[in-house]
């Protein structure tokens, strides 16, 4: 094996970095490759401290959102000037436009290997109850022509649930020459150790963890809260997550605060320490519409806890229906007051559930062992 490659990240946020690739990065520097970090949003103390990871953290510029033909051309050359000058054996791209653009930058360059990862489809891709806008199903054909331009272009194409490339590629007659799924990226769990619950005589505690969006199905936990609360008023519903005002769809602080008020939920708003929160709380709520694999339920299965989410992409990896919590429709809060019902009815449960979802969490998302895998797919 060749020892010393310089390797590219291509993602943009770095809280993800710091987040969501250290692990990864870990396990390539002690295989004494160099690694560099692409970012596009970050602050100093950010790059500071991608910086004592051990990687060389570079900067371009992105606009996560939106589609601009003009400004993403100039992304790309941006890009491959900067690919040219490190000259990388491999560069690895994660989330979808730095997959296409950095997989065309990396192309233009003529780096030896080019993987791309995509953890999810993203909003456009997403079924909402009321159908796509007219400027989402635009978004969406733009993307499509995008990812049949790049995606061709990489040597491996990573997902993390069989899903997603049913859906984009082959819905879409996408050509790609390797496509792998490596589940969810997982987590360290010495990090999130099993703990068990004390006591489950008690009101269950329920909660939810994400962005307060409706594609997150934020209004679906708390329309089933209120069905749950008129019988078992006692029952404690907590919401974690950032209010985003600029979203149509998202929770509108007049709507919480009303919430708050009436003792439907608590909310102690976007919190640094969400793993002691789910430390004291029974089950884990995420009713939404569509996902990679989501992390958040990841974290609450290690630690043990059952889980109630949505029949669809990304969300059914994460529960066997019936064993270690349950599966409802996506946008049925009816369904998903019944569930939650379920476990304040036949507490015993919750641990016995919660417990297999730690089991679950240590065969399919160990960091470890998702580690490995991704290595092995990146040939390093």
């Amino acid at each position: 094996m060749k020892q010393n490659k310089k390797i590219i990240l291509i993602g943009t946020a770095a809280s993800s970095v710091l987040g969501f690739r250290a692990n990864l990065i870990k396990a390539l520097l002690e295989q004494q490759h160099s690694v560099y970090a692409f970012v596009s949003e970050y602050t100093q103390a950010e790059l500071h401290k991608i910086e004592s990871l051990g990687v060389i953290p570079i900067t371009y510029q992105l606009k996560r959102g939106g589609l601009n033909p003009l400004a993403d051309i100039k992304v790309t050359y941006g890009l491959s000037k900067k690919i040219k000058e490190i000259a990388p054996d491999l560069v690895f791209s994660y989330f979808s436009k730095p997959v296409i653009f950095g997989t065309l930058a990396a192309k233009l360059v003529k780096v030896p290997k080019i993987i791309g990862m995509l953890e999810g489809l993203g909003y456009a891709f997403t079924d909402q109850p009321e159908g796509l806008s007219k400027k989402t199903k635009l978004i969406k054909s733009l993307q499509v022509l995008l990812y049949k331009i790049a995606l061709p272009q990489l040597d491996k194409l990573i997902f993390l649930n069989p899903d997603d490339p049913i859906d984009l590629l082959d819905k879409y007659n996408i050509k790609v020459n390797r496509v792998e799924i490596i589940g969810g990226i997982g987590l360290d769990l010495e990090d999130y150790t099993y703990q068990p619950l004390i006591n489950v005589e008690r009101s269950v505690k329920f909660i939810f963890v994400g962005r307060l969006l409706k594609e997150k199905g934020i209004h679906d936990f708390i329309a089933a809260a209120q069905i749950v609360k008129k019988k078992y008023p006692q029952t404690q519903f907590t919401v974690l997550g950032a209010i985003d005002a600029s979203n149509l769809g998202a929770l509108k602080k007049v709507e919480l605060d009303k919430l708050i008020s009436l003792q439907i939920v608590n909310y102690p708003g976007q919190v640094d320490n969400v793993k002691e929160w789910l430390v004291h709380s029974d089950v884990f709520v995420l009713p939404s519409y569509r996902e990679g694999v989501p992390l958040s339920t990841q974290e609450a299965m290690a630690i043990g806890r059952a889980v109630i989410t949505t029949d669809v992409p990304g969300c059914r990896e994460t529960v066997v229906n019936g064993v270690n919590g349950f599966l409802v429709d996506k946008w049925n809060p009816q369904a998903l007051a019944e569930k939650m019902t379920y476990f304040i009815e036949n507490p015993e449960q919750v641990g016995i559930m919660g417990y297999e979802s730690r089991k679950m969490a240590q065969k399919k998302f160990d960091a470890t062992e998702v580690n490995k895998r991704l290595l092995a797919i990146l040939d390093v």
